[in-house]
């Protein structure tokens, strides 16, 4: 018998999806959703409440003090490449598929972490996307807050080691952006940064 947890994660995630349904229209629901996204003017907002509580919930997130929910929007593609005025061959010439060195979602956390500068970021989530933007949740943590100094799960934040930790790129977006969750034949030159290896790291 599913939990109600897995219920709730099942719903969201058909609501994402658009899926149709006899008794609820989630591709309905979901546009909904991104035109209240819309409607605010800020890139960066406090928000009272997760939007997906499964999946916050397995990032870490708790109701309780010390803790809060900033949703981010930002930019989608890979920025703006603009065409090089000298010589080039001409497969060097393009502007198309070049990417950032670090995803978006780790753009979302650097921004919300400078726009909370007493909060350290514990992990985020996608929540929507449109043509334009796409839409972060991020989960903040106050490490002076003595609710969190008493939680075993979470007081390892307080450490003075996990400092800027979006900064320094050990989010777990950030790592992915790095190329650390894979290991094995063809990544020797991964580790131990971005920069090592005369940028031959992915």
């Amino acid at each position: 018998m599913p939990s109600a947890n897995q219920w709730l994660s099942q719903t969201l995630q058909s609501v994402a999806k658009g899926t149709k349904d006899e008794q609820y229209d989630y591709g309905q629901l979901y546009r909904d959703r991104l035109i209240e996204f819309r409607k605010s003017k800020k890139a960066v907002e406090r928000v009272e409440r997760p939007t997906n509580l499964s999946r916050a919930k397995s990032l870490g997130y708790k109701a309780k003090k010390g803790i809060l929910i900033v949703r981010v929007r930002i930019r989608k593609g890979s920025g703006l490449h603009r065409r090089p005025y000298n010589g080039r061959k001409p497969k060097r010439m393009g502007v198309n598929k070049l990417t950032r060195k670090q995803n978006i979602q780790s753009m979302a956390e650097k921004r919300a972490q400078a726009r909370f500068i007493n909060c350290e970021v514990l992990n985020s989530y996608w929540v929507g996307e449109d043509g334009h933007d796409k839409y972060f949740e991020v989960i903040l943590v106050d490490p002076s807050a003595p609710e969190i100094l008493s939680d075993k799960q979470l007081s390892w934040i307080a450490d003075p080691t996990n400092r800027k930790r979006t900064s320094r790129g050990l989010t777990s977006a950030a790592k992915k952006a790095r190329g650390l969750r894979h290991k094995g034949f063809g990544t020797e030159k991964v580790r131990p940064s971005v920069r090592a290896n005369i940028g031959k790291t992915k």
